[in-house]
């Protein structure tokens, strides 16, 4: 993508009623102003909240979106010319229940406070993301505890991604931890128990890899 374009995108996400782009102070200072107040303020209903990590293009957020309108759904990204594409379909379909924060997914526990998401979706995340100078997986036992003080005690994470290492890697880190696998499955497009929400929402990229039969992964889990 071309900076013009990228610019052009920055300036149209500005004007957008759902897309947040908040300040690195701002968030860390815990001075972001739907903290806590999401249903409240923003949604203004009290149906449960439910957040996707590493968004991209927020074809995920906004699919869920489409197929759950008693939901509301929080696409997070550092690249906002990236969900830029989710956040105008949102727009010119109406979609009242799916937003955008550009911001890292580290600060998310200054964008959500503590019990306020229902569910977390992680999809197709990058196997390593920089991290404080340092490599880190978005399912490591670090991301995990940040992840259960912003959930519900009754609150699940899905992960969805075509990598084989981060399938593994995570299924062996839950059962390690000792926290509660509720499904696992290593090629969902081949198992006709997968659940819906994970077979009929596909990204750009998960389609390519199905064109060349890369199997697709997903894990549902609780945080103990």
């Amino acid at each position: 993508m071309g900076s013009k374009n990228k610019l052009k995108r920055f300036r149209e996400n500005e004007t957008f009623q759902n897309v947040f782009q908040p300040t690195r102070e701002e968030v860390v200072s815990n001075n972001f102003q739907y903290k806590g107040k999401w249903n409240s303020d923003f949604f203004k209903n009290q149906n449960p909240i439910i957040i996707e990590l590493g968004c991209g293009k927020g074809e995920y957020s906004v699919g869920l979106a489409g197929h759950n309108p008693n939901k509301n759904f929080v696409g997070i990204d550092i690249k906002g010319a990236r969900f830029w594409r989710g956040a105008k379909t949102a727009v010119d379909e109406g979609m009242h229940n799916v937003a955008f924060v550009r911001t890292q997914i580290e600060l998310v526990n200054h964008i959500f406070a503590d019990g306020e998401v229902d569910e977390i979706w992680i999809t197709f995340p990058d196997p390593q993301i920089k991290y404080k100078r340092t490599k880190h997986r978005m399912t490591n036992s670090e991301f995990l505890k940040m992840y259960k003080k912003i959930l519900k005690p009754t609150g699940v994470v899905n992960l969805k991604t075509d990598s084989e290492f981060m399938h593994g890697y995570t299924l062996g880190l839950l059962h390690g931890e000792g926290h509660e696998v509720e499904y696992a499955n290593h090629n969902v497009y081949k198992n006709e128990g997968a659940p819906k929400e994970v077979t009929s929402i596909q990204t750009f990229y998960e389609n390519q890899y199905l064109e060349i039969n890369k199997a697709i992964t997903y894990i549902r889990f609780k945080i103990k």
